[in-house]
């Protein structure tokens, strides 16, 4: 199933500059692993924000779910999520 997931991301200003670091470090490699997994094929920047499109690819609703929160950054997103269908006048 694909989804389009819209992530806003807002870390408090209060957290530690080191602790913001690591975390972000984190979520990188994570969803490196999840984009060779094939589990999120596309992440689009917002130009001017922090935050992404992107189109997870996973086999449900639940999946999609702990795969979000399990984002380092989850704590500090806003997430809006989109399911996907094929459109009928798509040649893809």
């Amino acid at each position: 199933m694909l989804y389009l997931v819209h992530m806003i991301v807002n870390i408090p200003a209060t957290l530690a500059p080191e602790e913001a670091a690591r975390i972000k470090a984190d979520e990188k490699a994570y969803s490196q692993q999840l984009q060779h997994a094939g589990r999120w094929p596309h992440l689009w920047r917002v130009v001017g924000e922090y935050a992404n499109y992107s189109v997870f690819d996973v086999d449900s609703n639940d999946e999609l779910h702990d795969t979000l929160s399990k984002l380092p950054l989850f704590p500090f997103m806003k997430i809006t999520v989109t399911p996907l269908a094929k459109h009928p006048s798509s040649i893809v």
